[in-house]
């Protein structure tokens, strides 16, 4: 009798601590349309990304501080989807410098990076004011053009969109990535 006890209890333990390590959303707004272009030349728009979670987050080719090791970090989360066999994802990189990153800029930036880029797009073709108001209104995160240089002020979190069009989490995407959060994170938002 004291044995079965002992296994209920701890079996009531790890379904408890399971619980407790689910889905925890800390954002709740909803992707604002856009129709940008991506480093290969082709339209990538929220309607082609409807149904997908997506990984998302802002950078600039010319950055000299945190867009080098944001854009490896996110391809370190992208090798910890794979390695868990998601194929149900997309990866997004807004560029906040549309003016100077071109199609052929992205694919330069892009090549010293090992990544599978038939997941990820890296956004332009707009104008400055349009990616400064997404990045309000879908992420609130502030973009902000610096006039005394060639650098830009934007957010430096990793956003997981749910396949409902939602901004549902931040995470930080410069130092302690949360590989493994990011990644169970998206296999819920998959699943729901």
């Amino acid at each position: 009798m004291k044995k079965s006890a002992g296994i209920g209890i701890l079996l009531t333990i790890f379904l408890l601590s399971g619980c407790m390590q689910s889905f925890q959303p800390n954002m709740d707004h909803d992707l604002e349309s856009f129709s940008y272009t991506n480093q290969n030349g082709e339209t990538v728009s929220n309607e082609d990304l409807a149904g997908t979670p997506v990984i998302a987050n802002f950078i600039f080719t010319n950055c000299d501080t945190v867009c080098p090791p944001m854009t490896y970090n996110m391809a370190g989360v992208q090798e910890a989807i794979e390695k868990e066999g998601i194929e149900d994802y997309r990866i997004v990189s807004f560029s906040v410098d549309p003016e100077r990153d071109d199609q052929e800029t992205l694919k330069a930036f892009i090549s010293r990076y090992e990544m599978n880029e038939e997941k990820w797009d890296f956004l332009t073709g707009y104008e400055f004011e349009e990616i400064s108001d997404l990045a309000l209104e879908s992420f609130q995160g502030l973009v902000i053009d610096d006039p005394n240089s060639d650098q830009m002020s934007h957010p430096t979190s990793f956003y997981l969109i749910d396949a409902e069009g939602k901004v549902v989490k931040s995470y930080d995407g410069v130092s302690d990535v949360p590989e493994d959060e990011i990644v169970s994170d998206l296999k819920a938002v998959s699943s729901n």
